[in-house]
């Protein structure tokens, strides 16, 4: 089978040269297509032009530039559709795929009859699915939840985004994360208490994440904060320069990016909505902990020991993280649950299986 991804980022996941980064939904892009060329198949990620070479093989993969498809502006977005007409009528996939949401869904349903493939959805947030990105993105979100209903394969990361495509009535496969696997083993001492780690964006709420370091002066805390939302980065960027107790970071490339979990005790989340982060996966793999202040994707944290989630109570996260790094032998524990969670729900070839007969 012949599979073509169209994802802004995913190529930086599999450059070992460049020091870009990019997100969650795109590192499970590139995971997801380095497993299908290992079976066999032939997978193109098409991305967002922003000055690399075209045509490069990464990992067995083909990568192209689309364009700069990626911006959202109106005449980036017109002048790319052509190219990625093209590259699809070129590659002649059987399946395209796009993970997380993107008016360009739609865009891909209605060529879709014309050049012949069939268009497979995964699905990252919670909140793609449940009703309100129409209401958050107007126009651009009414298409992207068009294109949802229109695509003739969709996938759920979690029981809970399964639950929302049934409400909706919509069928859909069924596959979790994978797994970055590990380049070194664990050795690291424990000398970071706290880590928060995403793009800064409002909805993964960094300043919730510092507030929580100006309440703990005696905690070591380190944030790693790609430069998204400019506005928000650079709030977020003067604040953390003020506090003595927190290393912050604007980018950490993927291969180096799994020491500061490793070296870490507890990953902080703040996150207002996700599927299953990646960062939880990589803080298990690390045998660090999870503090959540809202989230417990399909209450895996709880059933594990692998953390603690406050309810979206603040001060209970902070009275908690408090106690759990007081006592060091029960943030082993904790770690440990990490550990037991990763090694009995996420398991590559057992995923890669599943989306593989989602297909079918």
């Amino acid at each position: 089978m012949k599979f073509f991804f169209l994802s802004s980022h995913a190529h930086y996941a599999l450059d070992p040269e460049t020091s870009r980064v990019s997100g969650g939904a795109e590192l499970q892009v590139a995971l997801l297509a380095k497993e299908l060329v290992s079976r066999g198949h032939e997978v193109v990620i098409a991305g967002g032009d922003t000055g690399q070479k075209d045509q490069r093989k990464l990992e067995g993969v083909q990568t192209r530039t689309a364009g700069k498809f990626h911006t959202g502006a109106l005449l980036d977005t017109l002048f790319a559709l052509p190219r990625i007409i093209y590259l699809i009528t070129q590659q002649r996939p059987e399946f395209v795929v796009v993970l997380g949401w993107t008016a360009w869904l739609m865009i891909l349903a209605c060529i879709r009859p014309i050049l012949g493939f069939k268009l497979i959805f995964i699905c990252g947030l919670d909140t793609e699915i449940d009703g309100t990105f129409a209401k958050r993105h107007g126009w651009r979100g009414a298409l992207f939840e068009q294109g949802v209903a229109l695509s003739d394969c969709r996938f759920a990361m979690s029981e809970y985004q399964r639950e929302l495509f049934g409400r909706a009535g919509q069928s859909c496969g069924f596959f979790r994360n994978l797994i970055l696997p590990r380049k070194e083993d664990l050795t690291c001492a424990k000398v970071v208490d706290l880590l928060w780690v995403g793009r800064c964006q409002k909805i993964k709420r960094p300043h919730l994440f510092l507030d929580l370091v100006e309440r703990l002066p005696e905690v070591r805390c380190e944030m790693i904060c790609p430069k998204e939302d400019v506005e928000l980065w650079h709030a977020v960027e003067a604040r953390a320069a003020r506090l003595p107790n927190l290393i912050f970071h604007e980018r950490i490339p993927y291969h180096e990016i799994q020491r500061h979990y490793d070296r870490t005790r507890f990953l902080v989340s703040t996150s207002e909505a996700e599927g299953f982060p990646n960062v939880m996966i990589q803080a298990a793999q690390g045998s660090a902990g999870i503090l959540s202040f809202n989230l417990d994707p399909d209450g895996l944290i709880a059933t594990f020991g692998a953390g603690y989630c406050a309810g979206g109570d603040f001060w209970l996260l902070v009275n908690k993280t408090r106690e759990l790094l007081s006592t060091p032998s029960h943030s082993e524990q904790i770690g440990l649950g990490a550990e037991r969670m990763l090694e009995e729900w996420f398991d590559n070839q057992r995923n890669t299986d599943a989306f593989l007969e989602g297909l079918t």
